[in-house]
């Protein structure tokens, strides 16, 4: 291994005693998502650097600091996405998906990439599933993602996961609640860390996110942007409270709570977990009215949300039940060349009657005491044996392996009709 090359820090790769859990959480957002009618929209893993710089907002840290940004032989500057929402909008305006003003609900899936410092959670190439709505301005559909989102957890049986929500308001709003928190941040500013001070004249808002305990305790008297809200944003937060609270999800209202992207306009929110330490936020979204237009729509109305799938991952690996789902269920042992062969086209007929069963052939030699060692560690609930004996008269004999009973000899022909019954 010494001269061995490893991935990149930060690039991990997902082995596959770990996919499974990718696959459950995969497949189960896919069908909620198509219960509430949106569509899959697959976008590029590279886009010009331009886009973000208009969407995220250059004094962002991710602008600043995270973007992986490289100039291709044309000269061209390109990043990879940061994030899903700018590419997601721009596929939008680019191909003519609001030009009529319909609503369109859209969810993507993929890898994104910021340079930041690895830890649990946390990582430089790191996945999302992102959705999208587009077209609709009250604060039904700001209700209707989240209880989207809220289901998504039910159905993956997931629990201790807790919403909290809040609005930043009108462009007017924010950039007055900006300057009464500049103003008190510099009556404070001996409290305030290196990098608080750093974002107090690019970024203030970013130092509401602050975990260190003096800024913490700084903050504590702080004025709020819901005393700053503007009535029509105070209406909308008014009216998406009374509809969660209708349809019965608890919520958390958290004034300090902000996004760290610039596009974001009143409601904004995230569900948290105490389960994974620092890197709590499994979920974040809100409204972001303006961004459509900024990059060359019609106004348009706009909210979304990205889940990380490596914190959700984590939290599905401590409540799987340990059964993978890609163990094979059989796993054939056979002897000889002949046996090789008729296990290849047993297994062929075997999974041609019973598309969803799992079953793996041996191959390669080993007596029939090392393939059932390899049979017992694949995890499979049965062994099926063909020796010679079983060859000549047709027979396989099926020995199980994860629970009590008896090797029991069964017909060739009736294999189907047996795994059919003992594996549903």
């Amino acid at each position: 291994m010494a001269n061995s090359i490893r991935s990149i820090r930060g690039f991990n790769d997902i082995l596959p005693d770990r996919t499974p859990l990718w696959h459950t959480l995969e497949a189960t957002t896919r069908a909620v998502l198509q219960r509430y009618g949106y569509r899959e929209i697959r976008l590029p893993c590279v886009e010009s650097t331009e886009l973000f710089k208009r969407s995220i907002g250059e004094v962002t840290d991710i602008v600043e600091k995270e973007m992986y940004t490289f100039a291709d032989r044309n000269g061209d500057s390109l990043t990879l996405r940061p994030e899903g929402t700018a590419g997601c909008v721009r596929a939008a305006v680019q191909h003519g998906l609001v030009q009529d003003g319909g609503a369109q609900r859209l969810w993507y899936e993929g890898a994104m990439f910021r340079h930041e410092r690895p830890q649990r959670g946390r990582y430089r190439q790191f996945h999302q599933i992102g959705v999208e709505a587009y077209g609709l301005s009250g604060p039904d559909i700001d209700a209707e993602v989240i209880l989207l989102s809220a289901r998504l957890w039910r159905a993956l049986g997931l629990t201790d996961i807790r919403l909290q929500l809040n609005s930043l308001g009108s462009d007017e709003a924010r950039a007055a609640y900006r300057r009464r928190l500049v103003e008190f941040l510099n009556d404070h500013k001996a409290s305030l860390d290196e990098d608080s001070l750093r974002r107090l004249d690019s970024n203030p808002l970013r130092i509401l996110d602050s975990k260190q305990p003096s800024v913490q305790t700084v903050l504590a008297d702080a004025p709020t942007i819901l005393d700053q809200l503007d009535s029509a944003s105070a209406e909308h937060l008014s009216g998406l409270r009374e509809l969660l609270a209708a349809t019965g999800v608890d919520v958390t209202l958290n004034p300090r709570l902000v996004r760290g992207i610039d596009y974001y306009s009143r409601t904004v929110f995230e569900w948290v977990t105490e389960r994974l330490g620092a890197q709590g936020t499994v979920c974040a979204g809100g409204r972001y009215d303006g961004l459509l237009q900024r990059l060359g729509a019609k106004p348009t109305p706009a909210v979304g949300f990205a889940l990380g799938v490596e914190r959700l991952v984590e939290l599905l690996a401590e409540v799987a039940d340990g059964a993978s789902q890609a163990d094979p269920q059989v796993y054939v042992i056979a002897d000889g060349g002949a046996g090789r062969q008729a296990a290849l086209g047993i297994g062929e007929r075997l999974r041609d009657a019973l598309p969803t069963l799992r079953l793996v052939v041996h191959c390669g030699a080993g007596s029939f005491k090392s393939q059932f060692k390899k049979a017992d560690k694949s995890g499979a609930e049965w062994a099926m044996v063909l020796g010679e004996d079983e060859l000549a008269n047709g027979t396989a004999q099926l020995k199980p392996l994860r629970r009590r009973g008896e090797q029991v000899a069964v017909a060739q022909s009736a294999l189907a009709a047996f795994f059919s019954d003992q594996l549903r």
